[in-house]
């Protein structure tokens, strides 16, 4: 979002939204609307300003574990490029290590790296599993995005208990069944409390 679209400060594009959709931008309320909506949409927006490698950094270790690795229920919000609405929900990701783990808290980092772009699920997932295939080098990752899109919610069909279910596998979740399985297994399975 650099310094503005086309020229015009965010700023100003808000305000003149304001009044074609029929208010005032200088009433109390709305008075500093534009500027909030400036650092808003920077701030939901901020993954194009980073890249996969930059994100993972130095937080790839040698260790010759080779079994399967689970981060389940990382949070995701985002924003739908068709309406510019929220969508939002869990991202649960895999992989088996070949010779190299990664900080589990950059797999939550990559997923709010693709995340915080204009998104569609569809190419999220598959992002996220791309980025961690081609840094990490694994045997195999999966991806499974479960999300809720309010410009399902809001508008159009308006249908409040719909969400969308996505994934993405490479590797060893893509040609072996019983590891694909059992990841999805693993993701679907309830969790029990630590302690």
């Amino acid at each position: 979002m650099g310094g503005g679209l086309a020229g015009y400060p965010v700023p100003a594009l808000v305000r003149e939204l304001i009044r074609r959709l029929g208010d005032d931008p200088e009433r109390a309320g709305l008075r500093r609307t534009p500027e909030r909506v400036d650092e808003s949409l920077r701030f939901l927006t901020r993954g194009y300003a980073s890249s996969p490698r930059e994100v993972i950094g130095d937080a790839l270790f040698d260790e010759h574990h080779h079994n399967m690795v689970i981060v389940k229920d990382i949070e995701m919000y985002s924003l739908c490029e068709h309406h510019i609405l929220p969508f939002f929900g869990k991202v649960h990701i895999a992989y088996i290590p070949d010779g190299q783990i990664l900080g589990l808290s950059k797999m939550a980092r990559l997923v709010e790296l693709y995340a915080r772009r204009l998104q569609v699920q569809e190419r999220l997932t598959e992002q996220i599993a791309e980025s961690f295939w081609d840094v990490v080098k694994p045997q195999g990752v999966g991806v499974v995005v479960e999300a809720y899109h309010l410009c399902m919610m809001m508008r159009g069909v308006q249908k409040q208990n719909s969400f969308t279910i996505t994934s993405a596998m490479r590797g060893a979740f893509l040609e072996d069944a019983r590891t694909r399985d059992e990841f999805l297994r693993l993701c679907e399975a309830d969790r029990i409390p630590v302690g």
